[in-house]
């Protein structure tokens, strides 16, 4: 094998490790799994004292549970508005549902984002999130 095809080999073993998670369903569904459908920030000023974990539910239905970790400080600098990251408290926030053999969890999504936003709309006006679709299975 000469140097060029080395270099082959390893790009087409770089492309099988960065294919998308979802075309690894159909292979190996064997029983019940963990896919994270959303995932992102939550904050708001340090000096208000909100337990997000109180103020968002858990389940936003049966088998997909919202996860609230309070971060010890936000993994950049400033927000879009040029406001200090350091004077918000920060919080991960991720959707996690339990999916049968079989389920496509993308058909999840669209009613979970939809409950998400009314969860997170009723919070005070000082709570602000950034999320993103996710769908990796929780290994």
């Amino acid at each position: 094998m000469t140097s060029t095809d080395d270099e082959g080999a390893d790009r087409e073993a770089e492309a099988q490790h960065y294919r998308d998670d979802r075309e690894l369903w159909s292979g190996r569904e064997v029983g019940r799994r963990a896919v994270k459908l959303i995932q992102g920030y939550v904050w708001h000023p340090r000096e208000h004292e909100l337990a997000l974990d109180e103020l968002l539910t858990t389940e936003l239905s049966t088998n997909v549970h919202v996860l609230v970790d309070a971060m010890p400080q936000a993994p950049f600098t400033f927000f879009e508005d040029g406001t200090m990251s350091a004077t918000q408290q920060v919080y991960q926030l991720t959707v996690v549902a339990i999916v049968e053999p079989g389920d496509d969890p993308v058909k999840l999504l669209p009613a979970v984002a939809e409950h998400l936003q009314a969860e997170l709309d009723a919070t005070p006006p000082e709570v602000g999130w950034q999320l993103m679709e996710d769908l990796r299975e929780v290994e």
